[in-house]
């Protein structure tokens, strides 16, 4: 028989979604472990009760830098393995893609264990390159170049190869070609050169329209063609060493994935017939991540694991190779979120409930009340398991004479909140007899997710769960400690943000996806924490800066072979003045501005001199305040 403490977890799916990171302890506390097969950990509750004790205001966000390793590790081996039983004879070239996560802390934590096995860097961008290029890389490993190019982004790659950087320009269009051929012929500096393919085959889920023949990446075949020509005839041939393609990010499903290699197989290996020694394939990104734990094709999900994903790319590049009796190439990988995703969580804490059931202890009733007040009475106390369902419909047709009569004049604003108070507490009775009975409708799966609460939450969804916002992707919550008693409430979660988007409601299920999170009750002056699983990839780089919320207080965690956590570095959030100097909002100006007003004050004789310097120093020691909610709990 499962533990109540497993029964709970269940609910949330930890198990699923976890991939051996995450438990939970006999306290009923969230347990983060540095790798899936090792069972000493860290536990975040007690975590975040000392960031507060060091005056780390929440939300945080927690890293777990050996989480990111781990996951190099993995890949590593999994490609390791695939490439021993099929008998390979290339190499696994990983390149992480820093468009994923920028922040130069998780690049670095990235390099120190990639570096271990030849992996490096991808950029995409300028500002990516310039970044890539000063950062220490293995002697063997790549950083490619991909993206659209002007003459400045290649002549910045050129100064990389000159540092010994192994340097692979991707060609993606055919107006970068003459650039690269000009550059070469002028200085003698020769990077290995790639062409991203337009293939035929696309990815699945989300994202499966960035690839196929509609793709805004890569050449064409007659392209493609024209700009192997362009290549012998320059006498550069030889630099032609990676072919690319790219059929989607976060694959649901793997047979997609093998479509996409064995078309890419297939391409290299004419090139190869061509007499052209490319020697690496680069398979691009798009390794899933299972958010939801359904292990399946849904968009939040990926129907199979890592090692899957190792062994069928391998094995169809290996079967391709052979039919066409052709070298086997290195493989190059950017997968990203596989490897970054787990590593972080937000850790917010619930300022506030919002309820709908008032509850009916709040209302008196009097003699005088309105009948159909007296009735909407009436329901509440008669109704019982037998006529629940016929008394919650008579409870909606009350609520609309209620809005009508209200709106005629023939009651008051007192007598209509009584109303809609017991309106709710029929509501909340009769959902409470449909689930005691089992009892399964469309109607009532909507009326659960109207009685459910709203948990006001520290935190911004634009900032930290901008996928969330904008695309509909699941992240797992789970609160972080309590996790020994069964939940008995549920409730969507809003943010602080003025902007009625800021909300999330909808979370992972198993099966299916909930509306609303299983929640435990609000005790009065304890804190309700909650984590926000599976952040890493993407949601830092991409939140944006709505309300001028900034980035989040953030907590490096290193867990020793005692099992004991150390805090390695406590990154501060962006204060106010950081915000609104973003927004060009400089601090003389706003000063001179605040010092202004309080001048015509003082004229006008509403203010004195030592009146108006205690507002100054007043509205100055706001600037470096944190931009979320000073309320590390629940007072």
């Amino acid at each position: 028989m499962k533990s109540a403490i497993a029964e709970i977890a269940q609910t949330y799916g930890i198990e699923n979604w976890g991939a051996g990171y995450f438990s939970v302890n006999s306290k009923g506390h969230l347990v983060v472990h540095p790798s899936e097969i090792t069972r000493r950990g860290v536990d975040v509750k007690a975590l975040v009760d000392e960031l507060l004790k060091r005056r780390v205001q929440l939300p945080v966000l927690l890293r777990f830098p050996q989480i990111f390793a781990n996951q190099v590790r993995v890949m590593n081996r999994s490609f390791i393995s695939a490439m021993k039983e099929f008998d390979y004879k290339g190499e696994h070239k990983a390149v992480f893609p820093m468009k994923v996560n920028q922040r130069r802390q998780v690049i670095e934590a990235y390099l120190e264990e990639g570096s271990k096995h030849n992996y490096g860097l991808e950029c995409g961008s300028k500002a990516e390159l310039y970044a890539g290029i000063a950062l220490e890389q293995a002697e063997n490993s790549l950083l490619v170049c991909n993206g659209f190019k002007d003459d400045s982004f290649i002549d910045l790659a050129y100064v990389g190869t000159q540092l010994g950087k192994n340097v692979v320009i991707v060609i993606e269009k055919l107006n970068e070609l003459p650039k690269v051929i000009e550059r070469t012929q002028k200085t003698g500096i020769k990077p290995m050169l790639g062409m991203r393919v337009r293939l035929y085959s696309r990815g699945s889920g989300r994202w499966e329209k960035s690839g196929g023949e509609q793709s805004k990446f890569g050449l064409t075949t007659s392209e493609l063609l024209q700009a192997i020509k362009a290549l012998r005839d320059a006498g550069m041939i030889d630099q032609l060493r990676v072919l690319h393609f790219h059929i989607g990010s976060q694959i649901t499903q793997i047979k997609r994935v093998k479509a996409g290699v064995k078309e890419a197989a297939r391409v290299y290996s004419k090139i190869r017939k061509m007499g052209i020694d490319v020697d690496h394939l680069n398979v691009g990104g798009g390794a899933g991540v299972d958010y939801d734990g359904s292990k399946t094709s849904f968009e939040s999900s990926a129907n199979y694991t890592l090692q899957e994903f190792a062994n069928d790319v391998v094995y169809t590049i290996k079967s391709v190779c052979q039919e066409e009796s052709v070298p086997e190439p290195n493989i190059i990988t950017e997968s990203g979120r596989v490897l970054v995703a787990y590593h972080a969580i937000l850790i917010t804490n619930i300022v506030d409930e919002i309820e709908t059931v008032q509850g009916i202890k709040t209302i008196t009733l009097t003699d005088n009340e309105p009948q159909v007040v007296n009735e909407l009475h009436d329901l509440f106390k008669t109704m019982n398991s037998k006529n629940f369902l016929e008394y919650y419909h008579d409870a909606l047709e009350h609520k609309e004479e209620l809005f009508t009569l209200f709106d005629l004049g023939y009651i008051n604003l007192e007598q209509r909140a009584k109303g809609e108070v017991l309106f709710w507490e029929v509501c909340d009775k009769a959902n409470t007899f449909a689930k005691l009975s089992g009892f399964q409708s469309e109607e009532f799966d909507d009326l659960r997710k109207l009685l459910s609460a709203k948990y006001l939450c520290n935190f911004s969804v634009f900032r930290s769960l901008p996928d969330h916002w904008a695309i509909d992707q699941l992240f797992p919550i789970v609160p972080i400690h309590r996790l020994n008693e069964a939940p008995t409430d549920s409730a969507t979660l809003v943010d602080i943000t003025c902007d009625s988007d800021g909300v999330v409601d909808k979370f992972v299920d198993l099966h299916d996806i909930k509306e609303v999170l299983e929640v435990h009750d609000l005790k009065p002056n304890e804190p309700y924490y909650l984590g926000m699983m599976l952040v890493g990839a993407y949601q830092e780089v991409m939140g944006n800066f709505h309300n001028l919320f900034g980035t989040t207080n953030e907590a490096h965690v290193l867990i020793d072979s005692n099992g004991e956590y150390h805090i390695s570095r406590i990154i501060p959030g962006s204060p106010l003045g950081e915000m609104l100097s973003f927004a060009k909002y400089e601090k003389d100006f706003l000063q001179d501005g605040f010092r202004n007003l309080l001048n015509r004050q003082i004229k006008k004789g509403k203010l004195t001199e030592e009146g108006a310097e205690q507002l100054v120093s007043e509205y100055d020691s706001y600037y470096n305040n944190y931009t979320y909610l000073d309320a590390n709990g629940r007072k």
